[in-house]
């Protein structure tokens, strides 16, 4: 039994979390400022989304003492959603889908044309019509390459 090499918890390598590599920002992997950075990338990504849910709970709120909800608040929700989606697949998956933030955009200036209504100059509109476009076609464009990547 003496030949036998051992495979029991001894012999296996810890695994941690933390321990990814970061080549791209120049940081061992495992390092004592990896593990700081990655630490407080956590921690902001909790703040992120308790600063959003008070922003929700603030709006949720402020509808209840307005009597109605707009459509402009019902916009603003989903920007508040879009913030949270995007935090959950960045912590999740540990990568910036960048799509999330081009969707924010779009449901941003969307958000806007609806709070500047009826009084909004033409030519802003069609300002404000073509960004939209512009960030549609964008993300198309992501998301096809991200599919083309993901294709190899």
């Amino acid at each position: 039994m003496t030949g036998i090499p051992k495979i029991g918890p001894e012999r296996r390598r810890p695994r941690h979390r933390t321990r990814r590599l970061t080549q791209a920002r120049g940081v061992a992997k495992g390092s004592l400022p990896s593990v700081f950075f990655h630490l407080i990338e956590r921690l902001l990504l909790v703040v992120i989304v308790a600063m959003t849910v008070l922003a929700v709970v603030f709006e949720i709120m402020a509808i209840y003492r307005l009597g109605r909800i707009p459509l402009a608040d019902i916009l603003l929700m989903f920007l508040y959603l879009e913030v949270i989606g995007m935090v959950s697949v960045y912590y999740a998956r540990r990568n910036t889908v960048f799509v999330y933030p081009i969707f924010i955009a779009i449901t941003a200036v969307g958000r806007l044309v609806v709070l500047q209504g009826k009084e909004m100059a033409p030519a802003n509109i069609l300002i404000e019509a073509a960004a939209i476009l512009l960030l549609s076609l964008s993300a198309l464009v992501v998301i096809w390459a991200i599919g083309k990547q993901g294709a190899r």
